[in-house]
């Protein structure tokens, strides 16, 4: 039974086997025949969709910026300033009278500090734009050039207001840099720093325009114009008075100042516009001293809330808070309330813009304002005057005192209980400034004889020999003296 069973089984096994490979073998000959009648047949397969490149969509070497003709053209009109500046430690109050006749004590403490930065030569026959904190104070002044030739450099004039000074070197045939228009210059575009960073002559960085109108209160002057051309070219100390140039090797700004909270480069640097250069730097050529030209207006920056108040969804443009009596605004018929569009044509967005544009012309200029008032589009021509409320060029300065002069308001006169005098507005490297002397001292004496104006106190200076005693009052109310030779 056990035989029998087991050869049944057998049996059976075989059966299945046989079944299995008939099946199988029958499959493999249908599949065979199915894909011979199906070989011509196109098979479509979905993909995922893919973003087509045009080939002149793809960076390549042709068509990535290059520096490299910019680079030559202008390294070699940018310089290496080094200064030495004389600072005057703190010392105990001397007799004014003592101080004139018999000077300073010789023990006097005095301190030389060694300083560095950057210029640009604007001129073949060797006038250099720079920064003034770069030779602020200097008593010496070194130009290297990129070919380390060195000079004795002097001061021509400075201007605090922009930071901006103009020095001059013995020298002709100098590789003067060609002028670009800062107006033209966009977000975004491609521009080289060129400088002395760190006392590493002729450091050429890149990186591009990040903003245009910056104001960032780095100058605490009066009369500060701040409308800066912002980049992320990498600018470090000593690259203070050094040239911003776009691709063509032209000029659009002076370098001057870092965004940073360790003193080196961290991501923004920040530099003057080159149209205030060239007006600033011709001013200093011309006058020794800024033709600054002004509107007579208080501003505002507009504001949501400022727009709602005026009726107006622009917020582009700038609120007039307050007109100036017999000033240029108001010979032309501005009011408070009004908001500036546009200056001769370009349009001003905010204060700083409109600052940098006013600032580009001098008293006596006459410029078109397009402003809004009550919803409706006006325009009116305005004559621009100076601080002393005329359209007058200012006189140079007095350059040997270093002091910017102008005349004293009848409000400090009456608060003061003075009946004349010539207030110093601002001070550079000169005479008043190694004295002592502060930004904001009333002169109202000179050799004992009254002062009145500033013409009266440029015409007695520069007739006087030998020593001269300044008497005068600040405007807390201090009375103080000083006194130099001549």
């Amino acid at each position: 039974m056990k035989k029998q069973f087991n050869m049944k089984k057998f049996s059976q096994n075989i059966v299945a086997a046989s079944l299995g490979a008939a099946l199988a073998l029958g499959g493999f000959y249908a599949i065979s025949d199915f894909q011979k009648k199906t070989t011509n047949v196109p098979v479509v397969v979905p993909e995922s969709p893919k973003i087509q490149l045009s080939k002149t969509a793809v960076p390549t070497l042709k068509n990535m910026p290059t520096f490299e003709m910019a680079a030559k053209q202008t390294v070699n009109s940018v310089v290496h300033i080094k200064t030495i500046a004389t600072k005057q430690l703190a010392h105990q109050q001397f007799d004014p009278f003592e101080d004139f006749f018999f000077g300073r004590p010789k023990n006097s403490p005095k301190q030389e500090v060694a300083g560095s930065g950057s210029g640009v030569i604007i001129s073949e026959d060797g006038y250099i734009a720079t920064n003034n904190h770069v030779v602020e104070g200097a008593v010496k002044i070194e130009v290297t050039l990129n070919d380390k030739k060195t000079y004795n450099g002097r001061i021509v004039g400075t201007d605090p207001s922009t930071d901006l000074a103009l020095i001059k070197i013995d020298e002709v045939n100098l590789p003067a840099i060609y002028y670009g228009n800062s107006d033209n210059v966009n977000i975004g575009e491609w521009v080289l720093a060129v400088g002395n960073p760190f006392n590493l002559t002729s450091t050429v960085t890149a990186g591009i325009v990040s903003a245009k109108g910056r104001n960032i209160n780095i100058l605490k002057e009066d009369y500060a114009i701040e409308s800066f051309i912002q980049t992320d070219a990498a600018v470090n100390p000593g690259n203070s008075g050094g040239a911003l140039v776009n691709q063509n090797g032209e000029l659009i700004g002076i370098n001057t100042a870092i965004a940073s909270n360790t003193g080196s480069f961290t991501g923004y640097s920040f530099a003057v516009p080159v149209n205030m250069v060239k007006k600033i730097m011709g001013d200093l050529a011309k006058h020794g001293a800024v033709q600054r030209a002004l509107l007579g207006i208080q501003i505002r920056e507009i504001n949501q809330e400022l727009a709602e108040q005026n009726n107006t969804n622009n917020l582009e443009g700038i609120y007039v808070s307050k007109v100036m009596n017999e000033s240029a605004a108001e010979d032309g018929g501005l009011k408070s309330g009004d908001i500036i569009r546009s200056i001769n044509g370009v349009k001003v967005k905010s204060p700083s813009q409109l600052q940098e544009k006013v600032g580009q012309y001098r008293p006596g200029d006459i410029v078109n304002i397009e402003f809004e008032r009550d919803g409706h589009l006006k325009n009116t021509a305005l004559t621009l005057k100076n601080k002393l409320g005329t359209t007058e060029s200012v006189k140079k300065e007095i350059l040997f005192l270093g002091a910017h002069i102008g005349k004293v308001s009848s409000k400090e006169k009456k608060e003061l209980g003075i009946e004349g005098g010539v207030k110093i507005d601002n001070l550079t490297h000169g005479k008043l400034l190694q004295q002592g002397v502060k930004k904001g001292f009333i002169i109202t004496k000179i050799n004992q004889k009254v002062i009145k104006s500033p013409d009266q106190l440029v015409n007695m200076l520069n007739t006087l020999k030998g020593g001269v005693l300044i008497e005068g009052i600040y405007p807390s109310g201090a009375k103080a003296y000083y006194g130099f030779g001549m």
